[in-house]
Parts: C-alpha cells; sequence; structure tokens
C-alpha cells in the first residue's frame, strides 16, 4: 500500500497486522480522489481510519489539516508511524470511539471519510448521519466505504455511488 499521489506520492503505508483494519486499496483510493477533483485547503476528518490512508492521501493532495480518528490501539500505532516521516503537522491522530468523539461538536470540516467495520454499517448510518451533521461545513462532502451488499445507508444527499469489486463507495453532500 502506498500514497497515490501529491507530495507524499509513492510513500509506504504500512496496516496493522490481522484483520480488523481493511486498508483501502491502492485502486480504489486512485479513483475516489479523481472524482473528488481538486481538495487544496479542504478541512479533512477520516472516522474510522485504520492506517490513515485515506486521511493521508488528503494531506499529500493540498488538504489544509487532517484529523484521523481511531479507537483500535494496534491501528493507531501504525497511523502514527505512517504519519512520522511526512512531518505532516497539520495532522491531528485522535484515539477515540467515532461516535463519542463527534459528541464533542468538532469541526466543521469540508470533506469527511468513514470507512466503518463493513459488519457495523447498518448499525452506525443513523447514529453516524445524526451526530456527524453538526460536525460538517455548509459543503461538506462525505465519503464512505462499505460492502456493497450491505452499505452504510447515510441519510445525506446521495452525489456519486460507484462499486469496486464487493467495496462501495458513496459521496453525499451535507445539504441539498
Amino acid at each position: 500500500m502506498r500514497i497515490v499521489a501529491g507530495q507524499f506520492r509513492g510513500r509506504r503505508l504500512q496496516a496493522p497486522h490481522g484483520t480488523s483494519v481493511r486498508p483501502t486499496s491502492d485502486r480504489v483510493r486512485e479513483a475516489l480522489f479523481s472524482i473528488l477533483g481538486d481538495i487544496s485547503g479542504l478541512r479533512v476528518l477520516d472516522l474510522f481510519a485504520g492506517s490513515g490512508a485515506l486521511g493521508i492521501e488528503a494531506l499529500s493532495r493540498g488538504a489544509a489539516s487532517a484529523t484521523l480518528v481511531e479507537n483500535d490501539r494496534a491501528a493507531v500505532d501504525a497511523l502514527r508511524a505512517n504519519l512520522a516521516p511526512l512531518g505532516a503537522a497539520n495532522a491531528q491522530v485522535v484515539r477515540a470511539d467515532a461516535l463519542r468523539w463527534l459528541d464533542g461538536r468538532r469541526g466543521p470540516y469540508d470533506l469527511v471519510f468513514l470507512d466503518p467495520p463493513y459488519s457495523e454499517a447498518r448499525k452506525l448510518a443513523e447514529p453516524l448521519s445524526q451526530k456527524l451533521s453538526a460536525a460538517l461545513s455548509p459543503e461538506a462532502l462525505i465519503v464512505s466505504e462499505s460492502d456493497k451488499r450491505d452499505p452504510l445507508m447515510l441519510a445525506f444527499p446521495l452525489e456519486d455511488e460507484r462499486a469496486y469489486g464487493n467495496t462501495r463507495i458513496a459521496i453525499h453532500r451535507a445539504a441539498d
């Protein structure tokens, strides 16, 4: 796994061992960022960050800042190891449960990545939709990754949806 484009292009990323983290593949990240276009200057939130691949890719492509929230200790360790050699002072790593962290009414964020455990998509859809609203800028985009057979169905207007194998990428707008 590597950074696809931008300032950190070609840098390798590590993921923790085991099955609790499922990093977004290079191919899917490349396609996603092509769809998103220019993200320069955006404030990014990467919930369920795992290895940090999405948030770090956003920083590499010019995002103003990235907050990466992950609860799993091994994933947080890998995330910090991935950020350390980059010298990305505009990245903040938070070890916390995503829903509890959102209770703090953080933000506003312009671009949000959601990649929760696929098995929890159905359970998390409603609380994420409710809690995330307060953390979004008016023009924010929300990008979710889930299993296309059991998708994360957020209560935001759907702007685009793509499938890559069994992976579903959905892009939502904060407002109509």
